[in-house]
């Protein structure tokens, strides 16, 4: 086994999360336990990954994820019984699987295939899974967004130490930065904080769904008074004030986004705006890879309105977006696979891009085919939810929580392309809601009730009705939108 970087705190930390998450499964209700789990692991577990033999590398997904599947398997073993797999977890599957049909299209052999589809299935299907058997009801979706807005607020004073103090925490207690320290500094003085996350970005964007929730749940009523014995609504505009403090600007355009976007569709009781959200990311892909548009015009306002700086960072990821989706269209259809084979070298064998962007990751290593199931698999719940339900809806306590984590996936496809956060936590969302959305479809309650044993011909038919609708699915959205 091949050893993470730090001290004896990384071993300690990572193997020791299974039996502590098992314990969490003993003492607390289930979903909380897996909630607790998820939160707390995302937040604390060092930024460090084992080498484990014929077996993908283990990191705090993977510890989180087996820990709360062996407390669900020992504590908790009705909910595996209840899970049907759907005709809407397909685009999930199909993205988890992408890896395989890379490595073979490029001669790298099935079990280099085999073995990229076990990372990408820990990394984005098994918490869609864990969200599918425990979050897919309204009392356990709010049970995950009041344990991240927990999270969040617990998360203000650690910001404020590395705020001050410069991002020092996980070198404190692991041994090691997690990241590159001069990306940590900030125009005009100051730290961008990290914590225990693998960038200051993630960092931002865990702040910023911690009061894109927090505030949607408090105006709903799902919040309690106190938090922490703390009255609530001091404490979130506390996390807003350390939020904007961390100067991640980005993150705070994407905020201001959402929640404009979630007020305004919920007051007209329309969904064209989240339409656009979901429509932007697609737009942005046909117009780089097609060469229709190449930045400049953006980079120059931001040069013009903004900072010179900024101007030259935002073209810079523009140039390498070019260059890597010149090596990607002379690749497969399933991309150009793993070991670095879509960058691009110089003469002496050094590589001389960079990729920023989720997608043109995803492009370059899994082609069309891995970049359309990414999108597909990260927007489908937003699109099943807005089928199932009217925005004057999204206020009531049984679906505020999953309102917010549906708008925010949208927003998270559009940050995607300047940037790659992969958050498990998010496909807890995406879980929770095809899930929630599978519920309302079937005419069941959106609760715990709902979530009796279905025979196997029932489930037969909601398949083959599931199967129909979403076939159907654009005729009958583009005639309610039109009324």
């Amino acid at each position: 086994m091949g050893s993470a970087p730090g001290n004896i705190m990384v071993p300690i930390a990572m193997f020791g999360w299974i039996p502590i998450v098992m314990t969490l499964f003993a003492r607390l209700e289930a979903r909380m336990a897996a909630a607790v789990a998820f939160v707390g692991g995302w937040m604390f577990l060092p930024v460090a990954a084992f080498n484990l033999p014929a077996l993908p590398d283990y990191t705090k997904t993977t510890a989180t994820c087996v820990g709360i599947l062996m407390g669900a398997w020992v504590f908790d073993k009705e909910r595996f019984r209840q899970f049907r797999f759907n005709v809407v977890d397909i685009p999930i599957l199909l993205w988890c699987t992408a890896p395989f049909f890379s490595s073979v299209a490029n001669g790298l052999g099935a079990y280099d295939g085999l073995s990229q589809t076990m990372y990408q299935s820990i990394t984005w299907g098994l918490p869609y899974y864990i969200a599918r058997i425990y979050f897919s009801e309204s009392e356990g979706m709010n049970i995950l967004a009041t344990a991240i807005v927990i999270g969040g607020i617990v998360y203000i004073p650690f910001c404020w130490f590395e705020m001050i103090m410069s991002p020092q925490l996980h070198r404190m207690t692991y041994g090691f930065h997690q990241h590159n320290f001069l990306q940590t500094l900030r125009d005009g003085g100051g730290f961008r904080p990290m914590v225990y996350m693998d960038h200051g970005l993630m960092t931002s964007m865990w702040m910023v769904i911690a009061i894109f929730l927090g505030t949607w749940l408090f105006i709903s009523g799902n919040l309690p008074k106190k938090i922490l014995f703390v009255p609530t609504i001091y404490l979130l505009l506390f996390l807003i004030f350390t939020t904007i403090m961390m100067k991640s600007f980005g993150a705070i355009i994407l905020l201001f986004l959402g929640l404009t976007v979630l007020v305004i569709s919920h007051r007209m009781n329309r969904t064209i705006f989240i339409l656009i959200l979901l429509l932007i990311p697609h737009l942005y892909v046909i117009t780089r890879t097609t060469g229709i548009w190449d930045g400049k015009n953006l980079s120059g306002f931001v040069e013009q309105k903004i900072s010179a700086d900024r101007a030259q960072s935002l073209q810079f990821r523009f140039d390498n977006e070019t260059i890597l989706i010149d090596k990607a269209m002379r690749g497969t259809i399933f991309g150009w696979g793993g070991f670095g084979r879509s960058r691009i070298y110089d003469d002496k064998g050094r590589d001389i891009s960079v990729a920023d962007g989720l997608w043109i990751i995803a492009l370059g290593q899994n082609g069309i085919y891995g970049l359309l199931t990414m999108m597909i698999a990260i927007q489908t719940p937003v699109i099943l939810f807005l089928l199932r339900l009217k925005p004057e809806r999204w206020k009531e306590k049984s679906w505020a929580a999953a309102s917010v984590m549906a708008v925010f996936l949208s927003i998270y496809m559009i940050d995607n392309l300047l940037n790659a956060m992969i958050n498990p936590v998010y496909m807890l969302f995406s879980g929770g809601i095809t899930g929630m959305a599978i519920q309302a479809k079937r005419g069941l309650p959106i609760s715990s009730s709902a979530s009796a044993t279905i025979s196997q011909n029932q489930f037969k038919n909601d398949t083959e009705h599931e199967t129909t609708r979403f076939i159907t699915a654009p005729k009958r959205f583009a005639s309610r939108f039109i009324s």
